[in-house]
């Protein structure tokens, strides 16, 4: 077919200022960041059963018989319970299913009321293996998954400031922070479940962000040293723009994929694939402006006319060209 591949309608060169409109997408995002953190308190996370705690029980049919996990995931679902988690486990006839207790109501009725709704909706099964999380034990949970994001965070910036400069480091881990303060907004905003999914989707973002700005920078680098006299507001604007196809192709591709997920994952996978795909569009907002514009403010360094080394470099001003 003429014209094939679509890709080819792409423009192949853009020119887009984006330093131009650094300074209110930069008001945006702090803006957004803060209505986000005052969100994680007020009204605060919906934590499920991870970190909330609940019971747990096993579920079986009879041998040769098929559990169907949707009915059962449906039938528990109805009764109000929260965050109602069904994971089928060794055979098709088995499943763990897992559900929160709300407070002030005795654990031995909710699990009976569990355990008549799923017998109505599948028919014969047995029981077995009933446990309760208690609430101690989830806020250990929880506390581990913050210190896990932590951790991310803390690694991906001494990546960056091993492999570039300090501010290049400085506008890595501004961006990742900006990117999991406003995912958690969305959690919040949109009253999903933070689970521990939640929490490997939150760092699958930190992950696929910190690789689109590693991206951004490494041709940054690369420009600093091939136009040694062009303004740094300028040299950002060309960066940006080269990387821009890559950009948008990864970007698109991911989000495509996820929406596919979670439009046909079923519930269990809608909150993990939103929490993804919106994840992914704020961590390409923050390569563009987010990250960049700190290395704007910040100033780089930049060797001198006729050489390709770092010696002897001088500190570029914002918006400013390095003199030979």
């Amino acid at each position: 077919m003429r014209g094939w591949p679509l890709i080819k309608l792409l423009p192949q060169k853009t020119n887009f200022h984006f330093v131009k409109y650094a300074k209110p997408m930069g008001v945006l995002a702090a803006t957004l960041c803060i209505a986000s953190l005052v969100g994680c308190f007020i009204p605060g996370l919906n934590l499920g059963i991870d970190f909330r705690g609940g019971a747990s029980l096993e579920v079986s049919k009879p041998a040769g018989q098929v559990l169907e996990l949707d009915q059962v995931r449906g039938a528990v679902g109805e009764l109000g319970l929260g965050d109602v988690q069904v994971q089928g486990i060794d055979s098709a006839s088995s499943a763990i299913v897992r559900f929160q207790v709300p407070k002030g109501q005795d654990q031995n009725v909710v699990v009976k009321r569990v355990e008549d709704a799923i017998a109505g909706a599948v028919g014969e099964v047995s029981y077995s293996n009933v446990s309760v999380v208690g609430s101690k034990v989830s806020g250990e949970l929880f506390r581990s998954g913050i210190y896990a994001l932590g951790a991310a965070i803390f690694l991906m910036f001494l990546y960056i400031w091993f492999r570039f400069e300090p501010q290049f480091g400085f506008g890595a881990i501004i961006g990742l922070l900006h990117d999991v303060i406003l995912t958690f907004g969305l959690i919040v905003l949109f009253r999903f479940e933070f689970s521990l999914n939640t929490v490997a989707a939150i760092l699958t973002v930190i992950g696929y962000s910190m690789n689109d700005t590693v991206v951004v920078f490494d041709r940054l680098r690369e420009n600093l040293r091939k136009y040694k006299t062009m303004p740094l507001k300028d040299l950002i604007d060309l960066t940006l723009n080269e990387t821009l196809s890559r950009t948008i192709i990864t970007g698109v591709t991911a989000v495509g994929v996820l929406a596919v997920l979670a439009l046909f994952g079923g519930e269990a996978l809608f909150g993990f694939s939103i929490v993804l795909m919106v994840g992914i569009i704020i961590g390409t907002f923050s390569s563009i402006y987010v990250g960049t514009p700190v290395v704007l403010l910040w100033g780089v360094r930049r060797g001198k006319i006729g050489k390709g080394d770092d010696d002897d470099l001088k500190p570029v001003k914002f918006g400013m060209a390095s003199r030979p």
